[in-house]
């Protein structure tokens, strides 16, 4: 199984946004990890279709394969595992779902509810919104560099900012103690997703 990620490339649910293509430029350029999130109207004979689809050029490129939230579907194309949200299963009932070995990320905002996900089996924690997105309604308020940092000094696992990250903000989240990063818009809505993707591993350090 691949090792967690560093660039987590997620895939834009709103209707009519590219997919695929964004995934095949993203993984050329060196995205490590891809997420699959779907509309909430998406059939699941959809959205395994989808993650099929993905996790077949995730494994051609030697990356991971998450599926958000819907983790049955995770299970029946075999990727390396799941997300899951605040108003999805439980962690502990996710990880029985996948299984011990399965790759399970748990979104956090603070330190104690990192804490409890990181008990109950996340092997990695999604933090955010980091900054102001537009690609997911209904969120709280950003927690900026210094929310990242109080999540990151709670737990041992590693750490993915998210939300409205940008190229320019991995410096500093990174300094503030995220392992990585995940986004939508900095490439699905970049005119050049595979520059946008070389940026963002460039700022990280992975790619000279």
């Amino acid at each position: 199984m691949p090792p967690i990620g560093r660039l987590h490339l997620i895939t834009d649910a709103r209707p009519g946004r590219a997919t695929l293509a964004v995934v095949a430029t993203g993984l050329a350029a060196g995205a490590d990890t891809i997420q699959v999130r779907v509309p909430d109207a998406t059939s699941d004979r959809e959205a395994y279709e989808l993650a099929a689809r993905v996790l077949r050029m995730c494994r051609d490129s030697g990356a991971a394969c998450l599926v958000n939230d819907r983790l049955h579907v995770a299970l029946a194309v075999g990727a390396d595992g799941g997300h899951v949200g605040a108003d999805d299963l439980p962690v502990h009932a996710a990880r029985t779902v996948l299984g011990p070995h399965a790759i399970l990320g748990a979104t956090a905002r603070d330190p104690e509810t990192a804490r409890r996900a990181v008990k109950e089996g996340a092997s990695y924690l999604g933090v955010g919104p980091a900054y102001r997105t537009s690609t997911k309604d209904g969120l709280p308020d950003p927690l900026g560099p210094a929310g990242i940092a109080a999540v990151a000094r709670a737990v041992t696992v590693p750490v993915i900012a998210i939300g409205g990250v940008t190229a320019a903000h991995v410096k500093g989240l990174t300094e503030a103690g995220a392992y990585g990063i995940a986004v939508v818009g900095a490439v699905s809505g970049a005119a050049d997703p595979g520059k946008a993707t070389t940026d963002l591993l460039q700022a990280m350090g992975d790619r000279g």
